[in-house]
């Protein structure tokens, strides 16, 4: 039996006796930001450098690991941990066995999916709005996001919360924050050489609070929701009925089903290392 699934067994017993982490949801946003420890600026190194490991290894991404290495050196731990582990056990591999592996856990499995607002929504129409949602984030930091990526793709959300609107990142960030430590415990699951990069992550994020746990719980239970039916009638238009449109089309996930199953972690604990 997996570590979740003794948890999942036990936990109305274990949740009489949890005292949950003070709620970060309701903070003012330096707050949040604030909430891990970490300085700005040491959040800002560890995004882009989560990013660019996160992002599609081609050979521009692939020349970038050498400088990934050096920004880690010099970041508090966790975080600096997770990257070099991760840089340690890609770089002195060949890039197609790297962009094979990365396909196989990211572009094929669901539980590996980098979009976070599908871990929330799911394939429903209410995942449209949340793209939205993020979409204003980027637009009111002067960004505009292409039409060939959705706005919640763990890469861009971690470029823009570095280089853009550190404050806007990380509210996103914890918008999801289910979803980023699922994302976390299904990479450790697999013992894939990615989960350091959500250590790393997970680094600069609040404390999972017990409304987090309790989400983490019905993903890894029941998985994210899914629904057929179309967007006719219920009101979307412009860049909602664009962005809920894409959902239904594609998740931007693997194909594979989503279905609960034990991956190796005890919620019960603090911030993940």
């Amino acid at each position: 039996m997996g570590a979740l699934a003794r948890l999942l067994s036990r936990r109305s017993d274990a949740g009489a006796g949890t005292t949950a982490t003070l709620p970060a949801r309701g903070r003012a946003p330096k707050d949040l930001l604030h909430a891990s420890g970490m300085s700005t600026e040491q959040m800002r190194v560890t995004w882009i450098a989560v990013s660019w490991l996160l992002t599609y290894p081609d050979e521009e991404a692939l020349a970038r690991y050498p400088l990934v290495r050096q920004l880690a050196a010099d970041l508090p731990e966790p975080a600096r941990g997770g990257l070099l582990r991760t840089i340690d056990l890609l770089i002195e591999r060949d890039a197609v066995s790297v962009q094979e592996e990365y396909v196989d856990t990211f572009d094929t499995r669901r539980r590996g999916c980098l979009h976070l607002t599908y871990f929330s929504h799911g394939d429903t129409r209410r995942r449209g709005m949340a793209l939205l949602r993020i979409k204003q984030d980027f637009r009111t930091a002067g960004l505009e996001i292409g039409s060939e990526e959705l706005p919640d793709h763990l890469p861009v959300v971690l470029e823009f919360g570095a280089a853009h609107d550190a404050e806007r990142g990380a509210k996103i960030l914890r918008s999801n924050r289910p979803g980023v430590e699922l994302l976390r415990l299904h990479l450790a699951d697999i013992s894939s050489p990615w989960h350091g990069t959500l250590v790393a992550l997970c680094a600069t994020l609040p404390p999972l609070d017990a409304d987090d746990r309790a989400a983490v719980l019905k993903l890894a239970e029941e998985g994210p929701e899914d629904e057929s039916v179309g967007l006719d009638g219920y009101g979307l238009d412009g860049d909602a009925g664009d962005l809920a449109g894409q959902t239904f089309a594609s998740s931007g996930c693997g194909s594979d089903s989503a279905a609960p199953g034990p991956v190796p972690v005890d919620l019960l604990r603090g911030r993940p290392s």
